[in-house]
């Protein structure tokens, strides 16, 4: 088995949206195509703070991760936020998502980034399993105040 954790290419679109799609299957929303579009732009420009990783295993994309690199209030350098992290159901088992995890540390120690850090859902008690092996959670309440509406439903993200 040989796992590599690398930034997405713009020669990665299909696969990435092959992943995508069933990582929006899973969250239990329906996006619009023009987000899905424009996220994947965002992901591949230079210039947005917005990038993915891939976890690629014998040569086929099993999974990615995508970041935020932030400015902060209460830090001297930029941090990173995990805004999705999503392995194939087919690969899951394999340590692809401790991979991955591991590969944003060292890339966040590389660029000298303050912070790592990422929410997940309360009953996802799998990737919660492994995300506790990181860090415990804190004692932060997520709100959200929506103005506008991506999902094709209509519904507020």
């Amino acid at each position: 088995m040989t796992l590599t954790i690398r930034a997405a290419e713009s020669g990665d679109e299909a696969a990435w949206r092959q992943l995508w799609s069933g990582y929006v299957a899973f969250s239990g929303t329906e996006l619009a195509e023009d987000i899905i579009d424009l996220t994947w732009n965002r992901l591949i420009d230079p210039s947005a703070p917005l990038f993915a990783r891939l976890a690629i295993l014998d040569g086929q994309a099993v999974g990615f991760s995508v970041c935020q690199e932030q400015l902060a209030t209460f830090f001297r350098r930029p941090i990173c936020y995990i805004e999705d992290l999503y392995v194939d159901p087919a690969a899951r088992g394999r340590g692809v998502a401790r991979a991955m995890i591991d590969d944003l540390i060292a890339l966040c120690r590389d660029k000298d980034w303050d912070r790592l850090y990422w929410y997940t859902e309360g009953d996802n008690h799998t990737a919660r399993r492994l995300y506790d092996h990181y860090s415990g959670t804190d004692e932060h309440v997520r709100y959200k105040v929506n103005f506008g509406t991506v999902l094709k439903s209509g519904n507020p993200a």
